[in-house]
């Protein structure tokens, strides 16, 4: 029982990464402009810079698939692991939130480090909203609401989605239903982490917001 667990957990994680490997700011710039996205401005493979570099239009097909395979990854583990729980009821760990959780970090680490495009990737936002959507999907339209708050006073997406991640995570561990013992502290380092992800590859951002350097969102125009 507890092989299959494990074999199905690691087969998981695997798929996962594999599709947050799938950079669609990369692609998308190919096919829009011929460009490859980390050449130019910050470098980010990520829905803010395609949008400055590329265009409107490739930059919101950026967030919407980078979105949606977060949340097709999160969305599997958890049906992986409902089906595992059906088969093993008495087996604590194999429940919906821990197969969740694991496409979920698995799908961001992937988009970050990404197999396919030399482990030069986004900054997880769109992902990690996408994945959380599947995990916690309260506690994730609470961050959103955050997110839009954010923007809409200060027209900035570092700041907006530093702080909606905060959020996400924050009330993911006060409301989730998260057991004890080992379960549960694999439970909060899997929220954590991925909160991390987001805020450690932000932190170049961070330097220039705390230096009031950081610029608002700005568009290439295009057709």
């Amino acid at each position: 029982m507890y092989q299959k667990i494990i074999l199905s957990a690691l087969g998981l994680a695997v798929g996962a990464y594999l599709i947050g490997s799938i950079s669609f700011a990369v692609l998308l710039s190919k096919i829009f402009a011929n460009k490859d996205v980390r050449d130019y401005g910050s470098g980010n493979a990520g829905m803010t810079n395609v949008m400055r570099a590329i265009g409107v239009l490739p930059g919101i097909l950026t967030f919407v698939l980078d979105f949606a395979k977060g949340f097709v990854a999160a969305g599997l583990g958890r049906i992986i692991f409902e089906n595992l729980h059906s088969l093993y009821p008495n087996a604590q760990f194999a429940t919906a939130l821990n197969g969740a959780l694991i496409g979920a970090f698995a799908c961001m680490v992937g988009h970050v480090f990404p197999v396919f495009f030399k482990f030069k990737g986004g900054k997880g936002v769109a992902t990690g909203c996408g994945a959380f959507l599947a995990v916690c999907p309260v506690t994730t339209l609470f961050g959103l609401g955050i997110f839009a708050l954010i923007f809409i006073a200060t027209k900035i997406i570092s700041i907006s989605s530093l702080c909606g991640t905060v959020a996400v995570v924050a009330t993911s561990l006060i409301f989730s239903d998260i057991a004890d013992g080992f379960i549960g502290f694999v439970q909060v380092v899997l929220h954590i982490a991925s909160g991390l992800i987001i805020i450690i590859k932000h932190k170049e951002n961070i330097v220039r917001l705390i230096n009031g350097q950081e610029k608002k969102l700005t568009v290439k125009k295009g057709k």
